[in-house]
């Protein structure tokens, strides 16, 4: 079988060196021999096209970038919201710089299908904020521009998000190209663009965490028209910096009003601190919130004492940070909660009117198999 001799070697080795694996790791996996691997990069034999395209697909790059004689510049490779979130993070490990590249690759694949499509979209058009407003008050505008009402689930806050034209992807929890490591504090970024700005939220339990960090990064977009890439420390109550500070009382007052708080009855607080779940669970069940955002409220309303919160987290179990782990059983749902409703359907829509394949259908969709894509339009057609 034909052989190609012109594959840039450093291009490969670099892309080695961005996923932290080694030539060996990479010949594994995707299924080349070692020894065919090491004779590449020696210079001594070639590739055939099968096992180059093996190897894009391994690093998420096209065929052509492998083929390319000019040396990378990374100022070119790495875009400016890439570059902005490795500023900020630059001991982040190379999963979550994989994860952060797959990410924006999807959003700009979605936008070139809407581009093709020619849809009527949801557009980004951000509210308008007074300057001189807390991000309490903010977050009460926002509210009105999400069209918040009885929402309590992730998928319902989600979808107000993309109505607004922000992409919303999760990741998996369960081992793969789309989960945060375990042992990572990652909990979720933003990648703010003036059209489609992107916020990707790590799978975690309980859904209430997923639910916060989302509107935590809805207030980077939106207060601070920036990309910001947030671990465990960045959305702690207790030590969070400035602007992050401001995240959090925006997330707080975005999904626990004054309206909801007006519902809590301080008559009926439990003098233990740790019966503080069970005082609050109407309320959390109804915003579908934690306890430990109501209780952040109701210290910022001055209603409880920060003696009392510092009481609860000292006694409290520490929440752990590992994602669930998760299983494969539903295989065809996964593009649904990894890229959301709207994106999925955008695929569709670009497909069923032929505007592309089968093949780059499944390719937007995670790599879904012929009859998983099936499976996946009839299960969106029917929720």
């Amino acid at each position: 079988m034909e052989r190609i001799d012109n594959i840039n070697i450093e291009r490969l080795d670099w892309l080695c060196q961005e996923r932290g694996v080694s030539h060996d790791q990479m010949a594994d996996g995707v299924g080349i021999a070692k020894s065919t691997i090491r004779s590449l990069f020696k210079g001594s034999t070639g590739l055939t096209f099968n096992q180059l395209q093996k190897i894009s697909n391994y690093f998420d790059q096209g065929v052509l970038f492998l083929l390319e004689q000019q040396p990378i510049i990374e100022e070119e490779f790495r875009s400016p919201a890439f570059r902005t979130l490795m500023n900020q993070k630059p001991e982040v490990s190379p999963v979550v710089k994989s994860i952060i590249r797959r990410a924006e690759k999807q959003r700009e694949l979605f936008l070139s299908l809407q581009e093709e499509l020619d849809l009527d979209t949801p557009t980004f058009d951000a509210p308008h904020f007074d300057e001189n407003s807390s991000p309490a008050q903010k977050a009460f505008v926002a509210r009105e521009w999400l069209e918040l009402s009885n929402e309590s689930s992730f998928d319902q806050y989600r979808s107000a998000l993309e109505s607004r034209g922000i992409l919303v992807f999760r990741s998996n929890g369960y081992a793969g190209k789309w989960q945060i490591p375990k042992n990572s504090p990652v909990l979720g970024f933003s990648m703010y663009f003036e059209e489609c700005p992107l916020i990707f939220v790590r799978k975690q339990d309980p859904e209430v965490r997923q639910t916060f960090t989302l509107m935590h990064e809805l207030g980077h977009i939106l207060l601070h028209h920036s990309s910001v890439l947030d671990d465990v420390g960045d959305v702690d109550f207790s030590v969070a910096t400035h602007d992050e500070d401001d995240a959090n009382v925006f997330a707080g007052n975005i999904l626990v009003t004054d309206e909801h708080l007006a519902e809590v009855s301080d008559v009926a607080r439990p003098t233990d601190t740790q019966e503080y779940p069970g005082w609050l669970e109407p309320l959390r069940r109804k915003a579908g919130v934690s306890t430990d955002v109501v209780l952040f409220r109701l210290v910022e309303t001055q209603r409880l004492s920060r003696d009392n919160l510092i009481e609860y987290y000292k006694n409290r179990r520490p929440p752990e940070n590992e994602s669930p782990t998760g299983n494969r059983q539903y295989r065809h749902r996964e593009p649904r909660h990894l890229f959301g409703t709207y994106f999925v359907k955008t695929v569709f829509d670009a497909l069923s009117t032929q505007q592309i394949t089968l093949s780059k259908a499944s390719r937007y969709l995670d790599g879904l198999k012929l009859a998983d894509l099936h499976k996946l339009k009839q299960y969106s057609a029917s929720v």
